[in-house]
């Protein structure tokens, strides 16, 4: 019979601390979903942007400063977007998208959505491979783009999400 009551008590400690992970986990989705990303993340973003217009300053000896925005009214399926209304440039971010991996949305969503953006800045607005061309695949290199592929190749993402150091 004691070894009942261990089992007991030990399923029912589990519980208890699963049931405190998943509420946790649930609190921070809730926290995330409900407001403006972290100062740490916004510092992130602000460096890389940083970054990347010295670059352009530097290969292309043009000042170029798009408004980036981050939102949450994008489909669940874009990371980015760059795009031209009225001749102002403006590059969207897809807030959702930073909880899943923020590296991934600063080392390789920024410098791409700015290659296309520098695109429409020369007056390139090819729509051959949607956009992505290869003068397109040289900027995006020139930016420090790490993965200037067409589209976003996910097992890129889940290898960024798991890597431990």
């Amino acid at each position: 019979m004691p070894f009942f009551n261990k089992l007991n008590i030990t399923f029912l400690s589990l519980t208890v601390l699963c049931l405190g992970l998943l509420l946790n986990s649930s609190y921070k989705n809730y926290k995330f979903d409900n407001n403006p990303l972290s100062n740490e993340i916004n510092k992130k973003i602000a460096m890389k942007k940083s970054e990347i217009r010295k670059l352009i300053k530097k290969r292309y000896k043009v000042e170029f400063n798009p408004s980036v925005i981050v939102t949450d009214k994008m489909s669940g399926k874009l990371f980015g977007m760059a795009a031209i209304d009225a001749n102002e440039i403006k590059i969207y971010l897809n807030k959702k998208r930073f909880k899943e991996s923020l590296n991934y949305m600063i080392e390789d969503v920024l410098p791409h959505e700015y290659a296309h953006a520098l695109m429409f800045r020369f007056g390139n607005f090819s729509s051959k491979n949607s956009g992505h061309t290869i003068t397109w695949q040289k900027i995006c290199k020139n930016l420090n783009g790490s993965r200037c592929d067409r589209f976003v190749n996910h097992n890129d993402i889940l290898i960024d999400k798991t890597k431990l150091f």
